[in-house]
Formats: C-alpha cells, structure tokens, sequence
C-alpha cells in the first residue's frame, strides 16, 4: 500500500483526502516510482477546482523525483534502481509511489538532488521552452514577467540574465521585489503601489517591451497587452486569476500587430527527442549553478491541502514540494 493524495469532487482544498491506496506490478510501457521528493504547481488548482476537468477520482500532481522500483514489459531507457524524474500528465505524483508511463521519465545527473529535480522539472522545463523556442530572444532584448518571485518566476529571472535579457518583474510585495531582483530581474514592479503598464513604458522610454510573459490571466491580459511594442509577442501561460476573456483579432492589430500564443509543457516536450533536449537544457543551467532553484516551502505529502491554502492566498516565494515520508 501507498499513502497517496484523492479527490472525489471538485472544489476548495478540502477536497484532498490523504489515503491507502493499492499498488500493483507496472503494466506494458509502464515503471513503478518511489517518491523523494513532489512538486506542487498551480496548475495543481485549476484541476482541483475543475477548471481543467479529468475523470474522478483521481489524484493530483504531475511532478515528482525518486527511485525507479520495477520496469514493465517493453520498458528500456530507465532500470530498476534509477534515479529519475518528470513533469507530466496523467496526474498522481501527490503520492509516496505510483505506476506511471516510462517515456515521461528522464534519469537525474548525480549532481542533481531529489527535492531540487521536483521542484525545477515543470518550472524549470517551462521557462526553458519560453525562453528558448516560444520566442525568439536576442541579448538586451527587454521583456516582462508577471509573478516574477514564483517558482516559475525566479527561475526566468536568472536564465533571462543568462542569456543577455532584461527582465522587467512584477510582484506584489516588497519582499517579493528583493527576491525577483536578487535573482537577476533588471527592473522588478510592485503591482500593489504602481501601474505595471505605466511603468514599463517609462522603464523602456515609450517603446514597450518585446515579449510579456503573463501566468496571470484575466486580471492583467489587457494591461499585458499595452506593454508590447509593435510585433510584439504576447505569451499567455497561465491563469491564475481566471482564463482570460474572448477579445477580437484586432485588439492585436490595433496595438502594432501583435502576436499571441497560449503554449503548453505538453507540445514543447511531445516527443522523446524534445523531452531529453529540454531537460538537458535544465540539467546543464542547474549543474553550473547558472540558475539556482529556490525551495522555500516545505510540507508533508497528508499537508497538500495547507500548501494548497498557502499558494493560492500568495503567501508563498520560489519553489513549494511534498515530502512523502
């Protein structure tokens, strides 16, 4: 038996029940983990809430680290005794050991420890396909960053001052700003005290900024807008205050024929060649210490509802994950 993480019904944090659950032998294509280590993400609510709907019961998570304990028929690139991690689909990682699909998994470097892998492989994988391949980014190409001391966020912070980019955060507290800006952010804004569209134009004397990187959603979609400079692209990749409104294909004409995408992990890692070039990406910053992941929540795996609380009141900095023993 395993100690995992359920839900029956959608709804607030009270939903998540910490249960036995019954384990057995992986199937075809399949690999038995024992967790070290889980990552807890936003996009953890939107299916607890049902925003993003899948079949119930069903667990949550979909990112975690440990130690491979059986293989199933067919399964080749990982063997019993591996250190390995992912950041995927089906959910289930809130879980002390689980059954999953192999062609997620990538074998950790020794360099690597657990808790940082669970923390960084979503994230971390996130802003190097962001950063890397949704847009086209030049050295001292300016950019905005909304939630800029998020995991996501301090992340971007220190590869966009790897690569040569000025990264405009917003925040919304000022000891959110010092974290952004020791993180490497050119520019941080408190949303709280200023108007984040204002000030990035005067940051960038009227011109704007070449891409805005928003996770936000409804309540800064317009004002994310305002900030581009023409043919600037606008990427929507969360939405953490509600999915953004309808608007007509003019809006980005009228604003400088803009561009806009909304990009998933899922696409950006769909084969095993994406999936082992991104990952090795964030293995090489994370092995140099170029960028450096920020674990600054820490809960037991029967807590997940508290750290649920935590991360949508905002009251969380970096990197939160699970423990499962």
């Amino acid at each position: 038996m395993s100690k995992a993480i359920r839900m029956a019904r959608t709804g607030g944090p009270e939903v998540l029940e910490y249960v036995d659950v019954a384990v057995g032998p992986p199937g075809p294509g399949e690999v038995t983990v024992r967790h070290e280590a889980i990552g807890i993400n936003f996009i953890d609510i939107y299916f607890r809430t049902g925003l993003y709907p899948q079949p119930l019961p069903n667990g949550l998570g979909q990112e975690g680290a440990g130690t491979v304990e059986a293989v199933g028929e067919g399964v080749t690139h990982v063997k019993v005794g591996d250190r390995v991690a992912y950041a995927a689909r089906p959910n289930g990682a809130y879980a002390q050991v689980r059954n999953m699909p192999a062609t997620h998994l990538v074998v950790l470097p020794e360099q690597i420890g657990f808790e940082t892998a669970a923390a960084a492989m979503l994230q971390g994988m996130t802003v190097q396909y962001l950063l890397h391949r949704t847009a086209h980014l030049k050295p001292g190409d300016t950019v905005l960053w909304h939630a800029a001391a998020g995991g996501v966020g301090l992340i971007a912070c220190q590869w966009a001052k790897v690569l040569g980019v000025n990264l405009i955060g917003t925040v919304s507290s000022a000891e959110k700003a010092a974290l952004a800006i020791e993180h490497g952010a050119t520019h941080v804004i408190d949303y709280t005290k200023e108007n984040f569209t204002e000030r990035v134009r005067e940051l960038t004397g009227g011109e704007g900024v070449a891409v805005v990187y928003d996770s936000i959603g409804k309540d800064t979609f317009t004002g994310s807008l305002d900030c581009l400079k023409p043919l600037g692209l606008m990427v929507s990749f969360g939405n953490a205050s509600g999915p953004v409104p309808a608007f007509a294909p003019a809006e980005l004409q009228s604003r400088g024929s803009l561009f806009f995408t909304r990009p998933t992990l899922v696409h950006y890692t769909a084969t095993r060649e994406d999936l082992e070039a991104t990952a090795r990406s964030l293995f090489g910053v994370l092995s140099s210490g170029e960028v450096k992941v920020a674990i600054n929540q820490r809960y037991h795996l029967q807590d997940a509802a508290k750290a649920h609380v935590d991360l949508e009141a905002r009251r969380t900095t970096g990197s939160s994950i699970l423990l499962p023993h």
